[in-house]
């Protein structure tokens, strides 16, 4: 593997918050990490991030952007009520399941504040809803101040994140928030770093995008200013879990996925699997028929097309504040990223536009 600490890397980025459509604290993090291997680096007007790094030779060389959201998911404040406890609404695919008795941070324009998801004791809920999870609508945050401080702090349209720590479990795994999707962030740096190893014929563009987790709104304007000769995007995937169907999760420390199906170019996914297995590193196919709900689709439809392919790394409770990931696999995600590009040259790219003989 490459000299990057993957440990400091990825408590880094999960360090700041970026609710989709408020990623600029993510964005300022990331920005950072590539401070080692470029300083092109600029975000577009709808706020992606967008580094690139400049391959060995004369040009023009070949070109593949890497598609990693910072986004988050989250909250949103949408009313202020009496005795100052704040409504809120979500951004992106918040479980209420997971919300009940979460400490939370408000983002507000003089600071960060803390408070707590409060909802309705358990001994004053009906029948009817005893046994069931309280929607996000009858759920409120408790900010501990008096309501007119309140109103003085906190604007309607705030965001919310939860407020909770890494936590370092056995065997190389890490626990936290935002995981989807800071651990492909960190594979793309892992990834640079390995380049710096490898000879490299190739411009890589290291992408951030942003809004993925509410439409997967920045991987299409970024491929389309960039126009790059392939895009990978870079997402996790279900991990395995206690009862989990068999056709839908993979093992923590099994290595990536790659994704087959028609969201990703033939080619690109029998290269991706070859380089794997030249380096000995476990992974799986991921089989999905259509889109793959990832960046992937919108990268695939710019211009005249672009070759797409999918790497994901598994990860154990989406979408919760105890996403579970193995450094591992962050890792070798990298580790595949960099050898993969490392391999392509003029010859292969002029190649992807013929399926014949994938």
């Amino acid at each position: 593997m490459s000299d990057l600490d993957i440990r400091a890397t990825m408590k880094a980025l999960l360090a700041d918050h970026g609710v989709s459509g408020h990623e600029h604290g993510i964005a300022a993090r990331f920005t950072e990490a590539l401070a080692p291997f470029t300083t092109d680096i600029r975000i577009d007007k709808i706020g992606n991030l967008i580094a690139r790094i400049e391959g060995e030779g004369e040009g023009p060389r070949p070109s593949v952007l890497l598609a990693a959201h910072m986004d988050e998911i989250g909250l949103m404040v949408t009313k202020i009520e009496r005795g100052g406890f704040l409504r809120m609404t979500n951004i992106g695919g918040v479980d209420p399941r997971t919300q009940v008795a979460q400490e939370v941070l408000v983002h507000t324009r003089s600071g960060d504040y803390v408070g707590i998801i409060g909802s309705k004791p358990p001994h004053l809920t009906t029948p009817e809803e005893r046994g069931k999870a309280a929607p996000l609508t009858d759920l409120f945050i408790d900010l501990g101040m008096p309501e007119q401080m309140v109103r003085d702090k906190v604007r309607v349209g705030d965001t919310v994140t939860i407020r909770r720590e890494p936590l370092e479990l056995q065997y190389d795994r890490i626990a936290a928030k935002s995981l989807d999707n800071r651990a492909s962030v960190a594979a793309v740096l892992e990834c640079l770093a390995e380049l710096q190893r490898l000879r490299c014929g190739v411009d890589v563009y290291a992408v951030g995008t942003v809004q993925e987790e509410r439409g997967r709104i920045g991987a299409g304007p970024a491929a389309f200013g960039v126009k790059p000769d392939i895009a990978i995007a870079i997402d996790v995937t279900f991990g395995d879990y206690a009862g989990a169907p068999d056709d839908a999760n993979f093992p923590l420390d099994g290595g990536p996925t790659i994704l087959f199906g028609p969201n990703a170019h033939q080619k690109i996914t029998k290269s991706l699997a070859e380089t794997a297995d030249s380096l000995n590193m476990p992974y799986e196919y991921e089989f999905i028929q259509g889109d793959s709900s990832t960046d992937t689709h919108l990268l695939q439809v710019q211009h005249e097309g672009i070759a797409t392919g999918l790497l994901s790394i598994p990860i154990r409770y989406m979408h919760t504040s105890v996403e579970t990931v193995c450094y591992r696999d962050i890792e070798r995600t990298g580790k595949l990223l960099a050898h993969f590009i490392a391999g392509i040259d003029r010859a292969y790219v002029e190649g992807l536009s013929c399926y014949l003989n994938a």
